[in-house]
């Protein structure tokens, strides 16, 4: 088994920690649970746009279920330890989901980019096979990343102890616990992933130049406000997504300390996941006013 790093040691601050994720946990929970049961059961939302939210809404209650309920119930029980498999399985989904969900946030800058700068060809280029197929495509690299890191990084023989400095399992820290030299082969792959994360957020940041230059030539003040309340949420979960996995992944050793990562996967893998719904349903009318009649 591994050891997972506490958020604190004194059984108060434990039941703090717990009441406080269950807190967020619920909030994710009811967030997400309406936009997906609003998407679904209301005809006017059955769009390329609100189809992906939809898709977006489902791996945030992955990637929040696979982290948190763990770190919550050992608070309650004073307890460490996750399984060897059960440390396994939180690598695999964690990269699924995450993975999944940056490829569909870049499938959703397209969808933004084509709504306002070639509307005319929206639904061509955006029909019901077309937004089936990006979503499987956005499901299934993250399935591919998940498969290739995992089975990676739990091929290699560990050696360093089992306590591993994170509350929930992640491919960094069990590498420090390796002993041997493959864990460069890991390293690989981290780079080449990391190069796919750069290619789509380079589509991402150029998506959004064409969009604000089109926006921008919009004669009524109406058009441009409508057009803003399109693409705003989504820019805000991508760049709170972005900031906050960059932060995590490029800070310097030098700052690094156990408190410092625990509170950096905290902001990257537990607050998107329970903002995204707030973020998506506070400028957009349509959603909130779909959510009333719910």
């Amino acid at each position: 088994e591994f050891l997972l790093l506490a958020f604190a040691d004194m059984r108060q601050l434990q039941l703090v920690h717990f009441w406080l994720f269950l807190g967020i946990y619920l909030a994710a929970l009811l967030g997400n649970g309406l936009i997906i049961t609003t998407v679904a059961c209301d005809h006017r939302l059955h769009t390329p746009m609100y189809f992906f939210l939809l898709n977006l809404s489902l791996l945030d209650l992955g990637s929040i279920s696979t982290t948190v309920p763990k770190s919550m119930a050992n608070s309650l029980w004073d307890s460490r330890a996750i399984s060897y498999w059960g440390c396994a399985a939180q690598v695999f989904f964690f990269l699924f989901l995450i993975t999944a969900e940056y490829s569909l946030l870049t499938i959703m800058a397209y969808d933004r980019y084509v709504a306002i700068c070639q509307p005319l060809h929206y639904g061509t280029l955006l029909g019901s096979r077309a937004c089936v197929h990006m979503a499987a495509a956005a499901w299934g690299s993250g399935f591919l990343n998940a498969v290739l890191h995992t089975a990676n990084t739990f091929s290699l023989p560990l050696c360093k102890g089992n306590a591993v400095d994170q509350f929930f399992c992640e491919v960094p820290q069990i590498l420090k616990l390796s002993c041997s030299d493959a864990y460069l082969r890991e390293v690989g792959l981290l780079v080449f992933s990391a190069c796919l994360v750069f290619g789509c957020f380079v589509f991402i940041v150029l998506s959004y130049v064409q969009i604000f230059m089109v926006v921008l030539r919009i004669p009524s003040e109406q058009g441009r406000h409508k057009a803003f309340s399109m693409c705003l949420p989504h820019l805000a979960v991508v760049s709170l997504f972005v900031s906050t996995g960059m932060f995590a992944c490029l800070k310097p050793p030098s700052i690094s300390s156990p408190s410092l990562d625990l509170v950096v996967a905290f902001l990257y893998s537990v607050v998107p996941p329970a903002v995204n719904p707030l973020i998506y349903s506070m400028r957009n009318q349509e959603l909130k006013d779909a959510l009333k009649k719910l």
